[in-house]
């Protein structure tokens, strides 16, 4: 239970954290102090099998009108995607993902709209990145080195995801700790140390809550993402932008589940302002 004496005893406790600089983050030709306008990054899905059924697009143009009509409401970002991270949902192949996010990401482009590539596969990323995107959102650690070759080679940031196992489609609940920051910040340390060193600049990282853990009890779920996201101010300490996808539970709001992810944001914003998608980098 979130209570005042336990927020303050976690501020306490980790008062350097909260207060630790961020730098900023190079999107598109743009320079984002985070600290002080969280980036908000709104989201198309081009699978049918997402959660997020608001988001789902069912075909170029739709994409490119839910696109923009989430750039004109002020989203400075728009993630784009063709697989859902959904344990369950269908796999699709990495030549079909190519195929049907390309001419998305190079209209977008051309409009002057920064986008965001959302794959854990390489080709695909280099597909979307060719195209016009700014930002890898990688949802994998499985080829870490060529992802980070491809964003250097592009000038593209990246939103490097906590994710212990090949992609975000693989976990099984083995990442889930009672404390997971440690394990974040040792994690990110390493991986953005070897971003650094094949050259790329500009990173934010994010602590997965977006993703579907396979927990089977809702309420211990829906603790863990509430507990992950008070604590996240603590990876300040890495000097990077975090980033939020904003979880709902389903569970105990049901039909107004949407309504979750305002309060999920609160507890993301206590930290300090920020990013979310609807993801925030902060």
């Amino acid at each position: 239970m979130i209570s005042l004496s336990g927020l303050a005893r976690l501020a306490a406790e980790h008062s350097d954290e909260l207060d630790h600089p961020v730098a900023p983050l190079r999107l598109a030709g743009t320079t984002y102090d985070t600290d002080r306008d969280p980036l908000l990054m709104g989201v198309v899905n081009l699978s049918r099998d997402s959660n997020y059924r608001e988001s789902i697009a069912v075909d170029v143009e739709s994409a490119l009108r839910k696109a923009r009509v989430q750039f004109a409401e002020g989203a400075q970002l728009i993630d784009i995607g063709a697989e859902s991270s959904r344990p369950d949902a269908s796999r699709l192949p990495a030549s079909e993902q190519a195929r049907s996010l390309s001419p998305v990401i190079e209209q977008l482009a051309d409009d002057g709209i920064p986008v965001s590539i959302e794959s854990y596969e390489t080709s695909v990323v280099r597909a979307g990145l060719k195209a016009g995107a700014s930002l890898l959102n990688l949802t994998g650690s499985q080829s870490d080195d060529e992802m980070f070759a491809l964003a250097a080679e592009y000038d593209a940031a990246v939103v490097m995801c906590h994710v212990l196992g090949a992609h975000a489609r693989d976990l099984d609940g083995t990442d889930v700790e009672d404390d997971p920051v440690p394990a974040m910040l040792e994690g990110f340390a390493a991986r953005v140390a070897r971003a650094r060193e094949l050259g790329v600049t500009d990173i934010a990282i994010d602590p997965g809550m977006g993703f579907g853990f396979r927990m089977d009890d809702p309420r211990s779920r829906a603790h863990h993402q509430a507990t992950t996201l008070l604590n996240s101010f603590r990876l300040r300490q890495l000097g990077l932008p975090i980033c939020h996808a904003l979880p709902h539970a389903f569970d105990f709001f049901e039909d107004q589940f949407r309504s979750a992810e305002g309060f999920f944001a609160v507890l993301a914003h206590l930290g300090a302002p920020g990013s979310t998608a609807p993801t925030r980098c902060r």
